[in-house]
């Protein structure tokens, strides 16, 4: 599978899913759930200031933040997500997103292909309804990053 299309961190953690057997890679999704950063305290007491990504069969809120990057470098953007602790898919794949996308230029995370979530290699082992929940987080951050307007990417076709 060609990951070329995919920023550096995306696409090492998909070539790891590639390389396990699916049992593996659900272990791995695990993993990535335990990895997810709690919220920042600003953001635990307005829960106003996150999105929930109804797609999602279990209940997951996410909000964006841009800061400035060194040297004229375009604004980086910051991920946040609140998953329950009993949704281990959910937040495995909160976690994915948050370690592949995280501190990324707008352009890099607007560039990222839509069916990425595909290239996990879990369509087998996960229901399409989950799938689906992780192709929506992903479009959800796609269109917080276009419209907080920090970008300069070429237009997606």
């Amino acid at each position: 599978m060609n990951t070329s299309a995919l920023p550096a961190a995306l696409a090492e953690i998909v070539d790891d899913f590639q390389a396990l057997t699916e049992p593996e890679r659900l272990q791995l999704l695990l993993e990535f759930s335990q990895g997810l950063p709690e919220l920042p305290e600003r953001l635990q007491d307005h829960p106003e200031l996150l999105e929930q990504v109804v797609e999602c069969q279990t209940p997951l809120f996410l909000t964006i933040e841009t800061e400035p990057a060194d040297g004229g470098a375009p604004e980086r953007v910051r991920l946040y997500f609140k998953a329950p602790k009993e949704a281990p898919t959910t937040r495995g794949f909160a976690g994915v997103l948050h370690e592949g996308l995280d501190g990324l230029s707008a352009a890099e995370i607007l560039a990222v292909p839509d069916d990425m979530p595909e290239q996990l290699g879990l369509t087998r082992a996960i229901t399409p309804l989950r799938m689906r929940g992780m192709t929506a987080m992903l479009g959800r951050i796609k269109r917080k990053v276009a419209a907080s307007g920090s970008q300069h990417a070429p237009a997606q076709s």
